[in-house]
């Protein structure tokens, strides 16, 4: 069972998060007029790389308590980056008839985010390591 302590971490983070990626979604798509949804796109490749970068320095380090990982990492990050409204996007384009937009929107979200995950997880042992 979870502590108040670390319900209360998730919560804040997730507050964090949520209202960072509302600002971020909205500035990006305010400077990148498109078709294809960059905002979204955008937060999740961010979110990833950091997550995989905190997950490299909570693994090979003890700096971070569990209430400071689970505020970063569940809350934070979890809020930052959004599946439903990526997945939202998608539909949207499929549905007005953007079938390549909608395709490469899927395929720069699914494998972008895994690449970038990857990146900031090696990018983070590098520097514990270094």
């Amino acid at each position: 069972m979870m502590s108040w302590q670390t319900i209360l971490a998730i919560g804040s983070g997730g507050f964090v998060g949520a209202v960072l990626r509302a600002y971020l979604n909205g500035l990006i798509s305010h400077r990148l007029p498109h078709d294809l949804p960059y905002g979204t796109l955008s937060v999740n490749l961010f979110g990833s790389f950091v997550m995989g970068l905190l997950m490299a320095y909570f693994m090979y380090t003890s700096f971070f308590s569990l209430h400071v990982k689970s505020f970063l990492s569940t809350g934070l990050l979890g809020a930052l980056t959004t599946y439903s409204t990526f997945a939202f996007e998608s539909l949207l384009l499929l549905q007005g008839g953007h079938i390549a937009l909608a395709a490469l929107n899927v395929t720069l979200n699914a494998v972008g985010t895994i690449l970038m995950a990857g990146g900031g997880f090696y990018a983070g042992k590098y520097l514990i390591h270094s």
